[in-house]
C-alpha cells in the first residue's frame, strides 16, 4: 500500500498529523512529490521527519528556490520565506535536498512534482493527458504529481492519475491536510485535521505577518 504526499511547505504540524493518520493503514511505501520547503517556518523539522522515516522525496519548485537553482519572480511572500529558510536550514538538510531528483519511475508508478512536460513547474489542471504520458510510460498505469495543491483523481481504462493535494497548504477550501493512498487497485484521497494554531504561532513568533499564514484556516492560497 502506497501513501502519496506533496506540498508540505514547512508545515510540520500538518505533516505530523498526516503521518499519524497513516498508522491506521498497512502502508508499505511513502513518496513525497516535492515542495518540502517554502511558505512556513518549520523547514528543518519537516526535512528531519522525512529523513528519519526514510521517505522517498522528489524536488519541487520551492525546493529549487531554496537551493538557488530557480528564482521565484511571481511572489514576494514566497521569496521572504525562502530567504528565512536559507538562513535557518541545517547543512545536513541542505545537503539532503541537493540529492533529490525531480521525477521518479518505479514498476508501479511514474511521479513528478509538476508535470511531465515540466517536472518542476507545470500545473496540471483540468483533464489529465493520459495519451501524452502513456507514450513515455506505456507499461505503467499510475501517474502522480502535485504542485496545484488541489486533490484530484482521474481514471481512463486501467490508468489512474492522482494529485494528492497539499499537506501543508490546501487550496480547495478545506483546511484539512490532504494526502492519498493507493492499495494496488484503488486510489483514495484522505483528509486530516491538524493544529493550525501551532504553525501560525510559530510563524508569528518568527516575525511573519498574519497575511502569510491566516489562509490556512480557510484552505486557500495566501491572499485567497
Amino acid at each position: 500500500m502506497l501513501a502519496i504526499l506533496s506540498d508540505i511547505h514547512g508545515n510540520y504540524p500538518a505533516l505530523q498529523a498526516v503521518l499519524e493518520d497513516m498508522r491506521k493503514y498497512p502502508i508499505t511505501d511513502i513518496i513525497c512529490l516535492g515542495d518540502i520547503c517554502g511558505y512556513y517556518a518549520m523547514v528543518n523539522e519537516c526535512i528531519d521527519c522525512l529523513r528519519s522515516h526514510n521517505i522517498v522525496s522528489l524536488k519541487g519548485n520551492h525546493d529549487c528556490y531554496l537551493l538557488g537553482e530557480l528564482q521565484c519572480e511571481r511572489s514576494k511572500t514566497v521569496t521572504k520565506c525562502i530567504e528565512f529558510q536559507k538562513k535557518v536550514i541545517t547543512k545536513g538538510n541542505l545537503d539532503w535536498l541537493k540529492t533529490l531528483h525531480c521525477q521518479r519511475e518505479t514498476p508501479i508508478y511514474a511521479a513528478v512534482h509538476g508535470g511531465w512536460k515540466d517536472p518542476i513547474d507545470e500545473y496540471i489542471l483540468g483533464d489529465f493527458d493520459f495519451t501524452y504520458v502513456k507514450r513515455q510510460y506505456p507499461s505503467l498505469h499510475v501517474f502522480l504529481s502535485g504542485h496545484t495543491h488541489i486533490p484530484t483523481i482521474q481514471t481512463k481504462d486501467k490508468d489512474i492519475y492522482c494529485n494528492p493535494g497539499a499537506v501543508g497548504q490546501p487550496r480547495d477550501y478545506d483546511a484539512r491536510a490532504s494526502y492519498a493512498i493507493y492499495d494496488g487497485q484503488k486510489m483514495e484521497i484522505h483528509r486530516v485535521a491538524y493544529n493550525i494554531d501551532e504553525i501560525c504561532q510559530v510563524m508569528k513568533d518568527k516575525g511573519f505577518d498574519a497575511y502569510t499564514y491566516e489562509n490556512l484556516y480557510h484552505g486557500v492560497k495566501i491572499g485567497g
